[in-house]
């Protein structure tokens, strides 16, 4: 009988429950044993597990986050953190671990199976920015997300005859942005991938009032930069991956475009709103087939593997392709925003 570890890294996200249940109902077909491992990276370092049977993911399937919680834990960080996840193994006598989450966890999930342990990955991320794969799960339904709070902005848009300019989660990728306010038919669209000056942007909202529009919708990115002007971070501190905490360039957007245009302008962060709530049937069946995917790998004992999507297609990718480099957003796309925007 096999011994399978889980775990759920990283930021939280809509479908992780559906891979947890899809890894149980699976492996429980095989009469497996699944233990799943609380807060990510960390509950291997501190050997911290609850053992998941099937009536552990009973009526998980809607619900959002992860049961067994998630935290930004970077094994690699220190050797003797390494050795903890050895030993945590070893002591488990786990067959395999599959590690769930998006480039920081998958990351180091492919330097631990370099140093030889039995490691399988599931992408995870709302950025949609992990390389090999065509779709993470919970990127749809932050997506959705994103696209009805736009279309919220802009009835309360039009009747104050307003600016909206509405911050939307995405480091170094802009798919959320891009594809919400296309969705949503915001005016001004802003990615980290693209570099536009503040006048830019105003020239373009100024262009629309004078058209006899007197309201405008900006969808940005957290990791959009202004051009000519530093990242805008919430904090200097860097976490456990050497990543600075993002947030605050919509408010910085907000009063730079009030002042140069003055037309009255608002901000509004959708922040963590992004992350939460229960998944769409995408992501649901999406997580499930990831999931099913993964305990096959275990089967054929095909380690240092991430599940992905391949157009309808459910297939398996080097780990290390998978985090090589991240999926931005291809210029194709973003001329679309030239088209739609404004």
């Amino acid at each position: 009988m096999k011994r399978i570890g889980m775990l759920t890294g990283g930021g939280d996200c809509p479908g992780l429950n559906a891979v947890l249940r899809a890894i149980v109902r699976t492996a429980k077909l095989e009469h497996w044993a699944c233990l799943g491992f609380k807060r990510g990276w960390k509950g291997m370092i501190q050997n911290d597990f609850e053992e998941l049977t099937l009536a552990s993911v009973s009526g998980i399937l809607p619900r959002g986050g992860t049961i067994l919680e998630t935290s930004r834990t970077n094994p690699c960080k220190k050797e003797e953190d390494m050795q903890k996840v050895r030993e945590t193994i070893k002591k488990n006598k786990l067959d395999a671990l599959i590690a769930i989450g998006g480039e920081d966890t998958l990351g180091a999930a492919n330097k631990l199976f370099k140093e030889g342990l039995p490691i399988i990955g599931v992408p995870k991320t709302i950025d949609n920015d992990l390389n090999a794969t065509d779709y993470t799960f919970g990127y749809d339904t932050a997506l959705n997300i994103a696209t009805e709070c736009i279309d919220r902005l802009h009835t309360t848009a039009e009747s104050h005859e307003r600016v909206m300019v509405v911050e939307i989660m995405g480091r170094h990728a802009g798919w959320i942005a891009l594809e919400s306010g296309i969705a949503g038919g915001a005016d001004v669209i802003l990615i980290p991938e693209v570099a536009v000056t503040a006048d830019e942007i105003c020239d373009h909202i100024v262009a629309r009032h004078k058209r006899g529009k007197h309201f405008s919708i900006v969808a940005v990115a957290e990791g959009f930069s202004i051009k000519g002007e530093d990242l805008v971070t919430a904090t200097k501190e860097l976490d456990a991956f050497g990543h600075v905490l993002l947030g605050g360039v919509g408010d910085r957007l907000a009063k730079l475009i009030e002042k140069k245009t003055g037309y009255e302008t608002r901000c509004t962060v959708l922040g963590h709103i992004q992350r939460g709530g229960s998944p769409t049937a995408f992501d649901r069946v999406l997580g499930t087939r990831f999931g099913v995917k993964a305990v096959e790998l275990v089967k054929l004992n095909k380690f240092g593997y991430m599940v992905a999507l391949k157009g309808r297609d459910i297939v398996e990718v080097p780990l290390a392709d998978a985090v090589g480099a991240l999926k931005t957003v291809p210029m194709d796309m973003y001329e679309l925003t030239k088209i739609f925007a404004g």
